[in-house]
């Protein structure tokens, strides 16, 4: 039996292999800056708008209480975000919701903060942004946002909004993406915004560096049910427009993935003999042809995986 060190070891060894496995097409989650996709507004009940583009999916509330946003993408994404809001309904955007602290969804934060937006976010997400993160899995650091983009009301488990008209609860969720994570209910329009806890018709990201997990992300997606009924609509982080339903496919899907790769991690199966064992073929067709393929992900989830057993 390997030893906690040594085990420590070979989870160091599997990122390794994780960075290599990605360094031939490193997933990302945006288009460059230089070639964004079109923007694109959808109606999700009356008076509040998706937007998808470069970066997670942005929520727009408009009415009689002003503009609010859930995320806001990239910096240079700013411009045109606020024209598409302007189409819906003129006057500046007064509060933005992080649902976590990753830049495809907090990097419009300092210019609508230097505009006077008042930026709301779990008590994780602006220690993480106050100083540089290193994302181990995708080899990547970045650094402490500007004073502009902070958070400038946390949260420890929840805070309520009242405005235009609803309710809107934005709810910590348990580490699953990251440690900073939220969802936001809009409890008259019975609407969700997941955030990055919920990659619809995906293969999702979890940051462990940010205290992420799979298992986490499945507790996530119960916690997302939790507050839906099958009439909600839910807004992904990334993906189409959602309902409970997708989210219960999603949810069967991780933990048909962990059902059928954590056997093969228990009984010290190599990187390579499970790749081999192709566990997650019955999902691929679904659930691959996003961000992460198959052949990208699964080391990936490999690796969380003996990272989650070697630390018991």
């Amino acid at each position: 039996m390997r030893t906690r060190a040594a085990r420590s070891n070979v989870v160091v060894a599997l990122f390794g292999s994780l960075l290599a496995a990605l360094a031939a097409g490193r997933p990302t989650l945006a288009v460059s800056a230089e070639s964004p996709p079109p923007l694109k507004t959808e109606v999700v009940a009356p008076g509040l708008w998706m937007l998808t583009g470069n970066g997670g999916n942005i929520a727009v509330s408009a009415g009689d209480d002003g503009i609010f946003v859930v995320d806001d993408q990239f910096a240079p994404d700013v411009p045109r975000i606020l024209d598409a809001i302007a189409a819906l309904q003129s006057g500046p955007v007064r509060f933005v919701i992080n649902t976590h602290w990753h830049g495809d969804h907090t990097g419009g934060n300092e210019a609508l903060g230097g505009k006077g937006a008042v930026i709301v976010a779990h008590e994780n997400v602006r220690r993480r942004m106050s100083v540089p993160q290193f994302m181990r899995s995708m080899n990547r650091e970045t650094p402490a946002a500007p004073r502009a983009a902070l958070p400038v009301v946390t949260f420890a488990d929840a805070v309520t909004l009242h405005l235009n008209g609803d309710e809107v609860r934005v709810i910590h969720v348990a580490p699953a993406h990251t440690d900073g994570d939220a969802i936001v209910v809009f409890e008259r329009a019975n609407v969700i915004h997941a955030g990055d806890l919920y990659f619809a018709g995906m293969y999702p990201f979890f940051d462990v560096s940010s205290g992420g997990s799979l298992r986490g992300m499945i507790r996530a997606a119960d916690a997302i049910l939790g507050n839906a009924n099958e009439r909600t609509r839910i807004v992904p982080g990334h993906g189409p427009l959602s309902d409970a339903a997708g989210v219960r496919a999603y949810r069967a899907m991780l933990q048909g993935v962990v059902d059928r790769v954590a056997p093969l991690v228990a009984a010290g199966k190599s990187l390579e003999e499970v790749v081999a064992a192709k566990p997650t073929a019955p999902f691929d067709a679904e659930w691959g042809r996003g961000y992460f393929t198959a052949e990208r992900w699964l080391p990936f989830v490999y690796a969380d995986l003996v990272r989650e057993r070697s630390s018991r």
